[in-house]
């Protein structure tokens, strides 16, 4: 099958950590026998000549590269953020048709694959009506958790599901959330991301903390994520400093960049965790499996989530895990083997913390879980999926 993924979530040269979890799907999909993969990764247009440290990345990107096994396109679309997010998708699809139908002339596609179902699959469905391609389309997280709140973006969101020739779901949480925008059941196909199991493997914890630079003693905590508000870090460091007063020896790691930085340092002072909580930043993807294999327990306390990729991956690592009770995250810890689940509360993840920290806990079995769901089965499923909802074009 001749597959155009579409997204404007995908790894570049200037972004190279950006989209992963999609790169992995698309890739190994590539892999599969008698499949070809084209990626179009629409930017938003920046002059290159402008200096600005957040935007100037956009205009390094160039129009064409190749990640991996992947051929990536990145054709250039109008951007004001936020004053024409209702726009989006419109001004993604008047950026991107040219070049698809240039593509999709050479290439002959058979079907589109889509990634976050606004604005990127409303601009693909758009994109599959002109060229009479079908398009499948999936559902990650903020697009159906959040944007269908937003009173100009859910019509169109609910426009794009009803027209797409298929729907993926990455959690169960995510289908039952469309379903309750109209869709009907038998519509979405739930494939949970996986794991790379090349990249993501248990490492001995003196050696990775001994590389990183880390205590050799005591108990560490790690969560991952982006310091943004839904990710809920403020309560985690809260939760954090109810236990860190009972014992001396735990240290909080958080690795991840995001606006809410100068807040957290902030309620790190006022707490006095300033010995024991550290902001690290963001560091790159394959640096994560001995951030991982050094720490005794991953943490992520967000508020909502579709198929959130750092649980899989500390697992993948040997590293149990403890995460609030939402979104596809029941869906990943379904043993008290795996992990814990707690309620959005200081006094519970404390709790909770405090039981992990305790629990003697066989990490080569959660390494072996992890296995379970590694990127080959998922372009499997896939495979199987888009085979099924996409029957060759006629165009």
């Amino acid at each position: 099958m001749r597959i155009l993924t579409f997204t404007t979530l995908f790894p570049s040269r200037e972004r190279p950590d950006f989209g992963v979890f999609i790169f992995q799907r698309a890739s190994h999909l590539a892999r599969r026998p008698a499949h070809v993969v084209h990626v179009v990764a629409p930017v938003p247009y920046f002059p290159h000549w402008i200096p600005s440290q957040r935007w100037g990345i956009y205009g390094r990107i160039p129009s064409k590269e190749t990640v991996g096994n992947l051929n990536v396109y990145h054709p250039r679309y109008f951007l004001l953020p936020g004053l024409l997010m209702p726009l989006h998708g419109l001004l993604l699809f008047l950026g991107s048709f040219l070049l698809v139908r240039r593509l999709h002339k050479q290439l002959k596609f058979e079907c589109i694959d889509a990634h976050y179902v606004y604005p990127d699959g409303f601009a693909a469905v758009l994109l599959g009506k002109l060229l009479r391609l079908p398009v499948i389309v999936s559902a990650r997280g903020t697009d159906i958790n959040v944007f269908p709140s937003l009173v100009m973006i859910r019509p169109q969101i609910v426009w794009a599901l009803r027209h797409a020739a298929g729907v993926i779901a990455v959690s169960t949480a995510l289908r039952d959330a469309m379903i309750r925008l109209g869709l009907p059941a038998e519509r979405v196909c739930v494939i949970p991301n996986g794991v790379d199991g090349e990249r993501f493997l248990p490492f001995v914890q003196a050696e990775a903390r001994r590389k990183l630079g880390l205590p050799l003693h005591g108990k560490i905590i790690l969560s991952v994520g982006s310091l943004t508000p839904g990710k809920n870090h403020r309560l985690l460091i809260t939760s954090f400093g109810k236990i860190s007063s009972r014992n001396s020896d735990e240290r909080l790691y958080i690795l991840g960049a995001g606006p809410l930085r100068s807040q957290l340092e902030e309620l790190i002072r006022e707490l006095h965790l300033a010995e024991k909580v550290s902001l690290v930043g963001a560091r790159p993807n394959e640096e994560l499996a001995l951030w991982y294999s050094s720490a005794d327990l991953s943490c992520l306390v967000s508020s909502r989530e579709g198929w959130p990729n750092v649980l899989m991956e500390s697992i993948a690592c040997g590293t149990p895990v403890v995460a609030t009770r939402v979104g596809g995250i029941p869906e990943i810890i379904t043993s008290p083997d795996i992990g814990v689940l707690v309620e959005p509360d200081p006094d519970r993840i404390a709790a909770g913390l405090e039981y992990a920290l305790q629990k003697n806990w066989d990490r080569h079995a959660l390494a072996q879980h992890a296995k379970e769901r590694e990127w080959d089965k998922v372009a499997m499923d896939v495979e199987l999926y888009l085979a099924s909802s996409a029957p060759a074009s006629s165009s």
